[in-house]
């Protein structure tokens, strides 16, 4: 005879216990990319573009946490969506990670060290969009119709730039990128994400 040993609310803040651990790493590590910058200035050359990735990722990474409060209207748990949830999670991490290396003796500054991982970056990049839609789908029909044709458009648009941005080096389309990132990722998130609904 099975027994309820939880309701799915109660399951939910466990969830987010071991997926908040794997985002606090991604900002630890991107806070520790910023300190070091800090410390030592002139270690390496800095690149605008670079810093403005890193600013995009940390507001993701922020911005991830606020959303997936969404989460606690799922009803049934099952383990494929907590594996789900914590690789969405894992892939947000590594592309901290391609932010700011372990070392940087390979490389001869940050933007020699940004272009040579950036197909990784931005095949991550992609990636997550993707994997915001499963996201999306997950918390219902209703929380999905609710960013309308907008996200539909947003998601294929981005996934093609990152694919642009795997094969182009040009610097001018990696500025205009990055500060269209910023600048549209900000306007979502106060657009639609102002509150918690």
């Amino acid at each position: 005879m099975a027994t309820e040993i939880a309701s799915p609310h109660d399951i939910f803040p466990h969830i987010r216990i071991v997926m908040g651990m794997v985002i606090g790493l991604g900002v630890a590590r991107l806070l520790s990319g910023v300190a070091r910058i800090v410390q030592h200035p002139g270690q390496y050359r800095l690149y605008p573009v670079h810093l403005a990735w890193v600013a995009s990722v940390l507001l993701m990474l922020v911005h991830f946490w606020w959303w997936e409060f969404g989460l606690y209207a799922i009803e049934t748990w099952t383990f494929g969506k907590y594996l789900f949830i914590i690789f969405y999670a894992i892939t947000l991490f590594l592309l901290c990670a391609l932010l700011f290396p372990d070392s940087m003796l390979d490389y001869t500054s940050y933007e020699d060290f940004f272009y040579s991982r950036r197909a990784w970056f931005f095949g991550l990049l992609a990636a997550t969009y993707l994997l915001d839609v499963i996201d999306t789908l997950l918390k219902g029909p209703e929380h999905f119709a609710r960013f309308g044709n907008e996200y539909l458009f947003r998601t294929p648009v981005f996934v093609a730039l990152c694919i642009a941005a795997i094969v182009v080096r040009d610097r001018r389309f990696h500025i205009a990128f990055v500060t269209a990132a910023l600048i549209y990722q900000i306007s979502f998130i106060l657009r639609l994400f102002d509150t918690i609904v």
